[in-house]
């Protein structure tokens, strides 16, 4: 490759580039490799989930504003380019039975239209490489869901001048990536690593509920980027209203998370190109061609 590279990374809401895949994003950075987040909602629906905040009139009243401010600090730290697609929050739904979602949420659309949207991105940017969620969305949030949906069908249609003419030149990404950062390897490794070490361990009830989870996601890429942990979690802290400083995701010490496991693991579900499993570069294959 004699231009420079272009990473794509999808995700659901303000946050969530800061909680998967942001190690990786930084380091792509810092090499030149040109990084867009896209991010599909404006997570207005998100619970304020830092006890700090909890309960202030107006970041209540102005969710949607303060996540936008939180995104672009997140943004800035990262060293990214972010796009907005401008649907709305579907919320979690909680209870049994799970009340319906809102009318007119992300999770809702219309998934050939929604994925319009994104096409329209793509063009513009151009990335030889896509990041985005399984379907099973990470976790079972359906913004995540939808995601993964707009993303697989984006992937395949970009590079179709049939579909959305309106949307631009045709562009078809490389490659396209699942995030599996949360994974039972990593976390079994920390696990065992802090109890070796006398520490208390946030991952006893993780372990024990993926031994009921089903099978696990095949690892295929793993990025180091031991190096980018600290930007990482600075990134993550900016989301004020969603991360706890004091809480769980900071409670492993980054020089044991580089000693024990200094990656961020991805799964690859599409690739244009010839690779060779497992990989340590989401560019893998593209770079030499």
């Amino acid at each position: 490759m004699t231009e420079q590279l272009r990473l794509m990374a999808v995700h659901a809401h303000p946050d969530d580039e800061s909680s998967k895949g942001a190690a990786t994003m930084a380091k792509y950075v810092s090499e030149g490799v040109d990084v867009l987040v896209a991010t599909c909602t404006g997570g207005e629906r998100g619970s304020i989930l830092n006890p700090k905040l909890q309960g202030d009139a107006y970041i209540e009243e102005h969710i949607h504003e303060v996540r936008a401010k939180e995104m672009a600090e997140a943004r800035d730290i990262l060293g990214v380019k972010q796009e907005w697609l401008g649907f709305v929050d579907s919320g979690l739904p909680e209870g049994d039975p799970l009340p319906p979602l809102p009318e007119g949420c992300f999770a809702l659309q219309d998934v050939e239209e929604a994925t319009g949207a994104l096409v329209k991105l793509i063009r513009e940017f151009k990335p030889h490489v896509m990041t985005t969620y399984d379907e099973n969305g990470g976790y079972p949030h359906p913004d995540h869901i939808m995601t993964h949906k707009i993303s697989m069908l984006a992937f395949e249609t970009a590079g179709d001048p049939t579909r959305y003419p309106e949307a631009g030149e045709p562009w078809q990404p490389l490659k396209l990536y699942y995030n599996q950062g949360f994974n039972r390897q990593r976390t079994l490794a920390l696990h065992e690593a802090l109890l070796a070490r006398g520490m208390e361990s946030p991952y006893g009830e993780w372990l024990e509920r993926w031994l009921t989870a089903g099978r696990e996601r095949t690892l295929t890429t793993f990025v180091p980027c031991g190096d980018f942990f600290e930007i990482r979690d600075k990134a993550l802290i900016a989301h004020a209203t969603q991360i706890d400083p004091d809480g769980g995701w900071f409670r492993v010490p980054l020089d044991l998370q580089r000693e024990v496991w200094p990656t961020e693991e991805y799964e690859l579900a599409k690739s244009r190109v010839g690779t060779s499993l497992p990989e340590d570069d989401l560019f893998a294959g593209i770079r030499n061609n």
